[in-house]
């Protein structure tokens, strides 16, 4: 039997076809490309190329056919589609661009993690110790590996490395930790570690000191032991999370400021501070202190002599909100809601959002020609709000006042320029927007952290932070859950069967 050149050249091309896919599952199969498979990939080139030399007179009659020009113009075409697939990937992949369309961004971390990630001027390593990788670890972790090359991730199996689990100190599976230099931290992470658990460690594993926030106490101030919905527990817990210790302090008992506190702070004082407190006080910041002040309106701490230097006015009103604004989430009049944030590093990032002040006093420059120390008007309220001298029980209406009309300033920041570093002080005329109720809120829980973390010159830490998912479950009463069992029991299936006899008997 004699064969022809076309029938030789089909033989050659299944010979190559067959090494070329062989080649190919091996290296599917093996990871890498090994000896034999590049043997059998060399081999399975060549011997494509000689099918194609032996065979070009039949690949000539068959390309010239009218048949094959049109299935080849749908080859072309197809390969044209495809290859612009893969340049619109490749270029994808070389400049992502991600758009995160849930309502709290979800899926993008906050300003807070962006800003430290981007910030970092050390390595750091987040490892994660268990026997199977987690898909949303791995994910939250190429978003920080997005944003600086400095972050690197591991998932190790504590079985197959005990020496290094046990290095890191590592006792239950699940357990990740923040290493940098030398300083190895375990998250808070219960369960899958989420950004503000990665986040926090990373403060505390980068940070060369951990400051100090002392809270006065002796003037019957808010609890920061207080975990129910009108103490400070929650905010005292943030601030460890942000790697700052925090203690209570009496004026009185330890004879001033002690010389570890790096900020003071004083919530919502119920009774005055005695004149040797205050000065105590005026003391600690004139040696370069920091303090922040949080007081309720209708309460009177007694602290003219100290807000006075620093052209500070804390009114004697409560502030009412007329313009309606609050309405929309819940909030009637007397709990005014901020839109308009000053330009001070505190609330930079606030433009947008807002945060609201249940019962609060006016604060503001007392002499607004001074300029020092520099005050920053930090929470504007609308030209709808006004001042009454007092609310209690027994007011039932109040008539808008125009004379005492808006935009009233309810916080302020002051900065007394010096050496080696500023004074600063914050003073807020409300300290129940902090309350564990309300510092989950909006920008309540971020205006406080960033009066601290301003307090304590850490720029770096001033941002918007970690929110959480918002739950969007629908809660039905016992009457729409019944309405609801018989529209998908009855309603619906019986109008479909009475439409269709209905079609049924026209068409009959």
């Amino acid at each position: 039997m004699k064969l022809d050149r076309n029938e030789i050249a089909r033989f050659i091309a299944t010979i190559a076809i067959a090494m070329l896919i062989a080649s190919g599952i091996r290296y599917y199969i093996q990871g890498e490309l090994l000896t034999f498979s590049k043997i059998l990939l060399i081999g399975g080139g060549v011997l494509m190329l000689a099918a194609i030399v032996v065979g070009y007179k039949g690949l000539l009659t068959y390309f010239s056919k009218r048949g094959t020009k049109q299935g080849s113009n749908t080859l072309v075409l197809s390969l044209a589609v495809l290859a612009i697939i893969i340049v619109a990937n490749v270029i994808g992949y070389r400049h992502p661009k991600r758009i995160d369309l849930t309502t709290e961004k979800l899926f993008t971390l906050s300003d807070q993690s962006a800003q430290i990630a981007k910030n970092l001027k050390q390595d750091v390593t987040v490892v994660r110790f268990d026997q199977k990788p987690s898909e949303q670890f791995d994910n939250l972790m190429k978003e920080y590996s997005h944003l600086s090359p400095r972050i690197q991730a591991k998932n190790i199996d504590p079985n197959q490395r005990p020496e290094v689990a046990h290095e890191y100190g590592a006792s239950h599976l699940g357990d990740v930790f923040v290493a940098s230099g030398d300083k190895k931290i375990l998250t808070d992470a219960r369960g899958e570690a989420t950004e503000q658990d990665i986040t926090s460690a990373i403060i505390k594993a980068t940070s060369a000191k951990t400051k100090t926030v002392c809270f006065v106490t002796g003037h019957t101030e808010g609890s920061i032991t207080n975990n129910a919905g009108e103490g400070f527990g929650q905010i005292a817990d943030g601030l460890k999370k942000e790697n700052y210790a925090t203690k209570s302090i009496n004026l009185v008992a330890d004879n001033g400021v002690p010389s570890d506190c790096d900020v003071i702070a004083d919530i919502g004082p119920q009774q005055g501070f005695l004149p040797q407190e205050v000065a105590m006080v005026g003391k600690y910041l004139d040696g370069g202190g920091a303090a922040l002040f949080m007081i309720n309106a209708q309460t009177d701490p007694k602290l003219g002599d100290l807000f006075g230097p620093w052209n500070i006015a804390l009114g004697d009103n409560v502030v009412l909100d007329a313009s309606g604004n609050g309405q929309n989430i819940g909030l009637g009049p007397a709990i005014p809601l901020v839109i308009d944030f000053g330009d001070s590093p505190i609330t930079k990032t606030f433009q947008g959002s807002a945060a609201f002040f249940p019962l609060a006093r006016t604060v503001s420059a007392a002499d607004k020609s001074k300029t020092n120390p520099n005050i920053v008007d930090l929470l504007k309220t609308t030209n709808r709000s006004f001042t009454v001298a007092k609310l209690d029980k027994t007011t039932k209406s109040i008539d808008f006042n125009p004379a005492t009309a808006g935009p009233l300033s309810l916080g302020v920041s002051a900065e007394r320029r010096g050496e080696p570093r500023s004074t600063r002080m914050v003073v807020i005329g409300n300290a129940a927007f902090a309350q564990n109720a309300y510092a989950d809120k909006l920008r309540n829980g971020d205006l406080f952290y960033n009066s601290i973390s301003w307090l304590a010159a850490d720029e770096n830490l001033i941002s918007i932070r970690p929110k959480s998912p918002t739950n969007r479950s629908v809660n039905l009463t016992q009457a729409q859950t019944a309405m609801l069992k018989w529209l998908d029991i009855i309603f619906i299936p019986g109008l479909v069967i009475v439409s269709g006899i209905y079609i049924w008997w026209k068409r009959r």
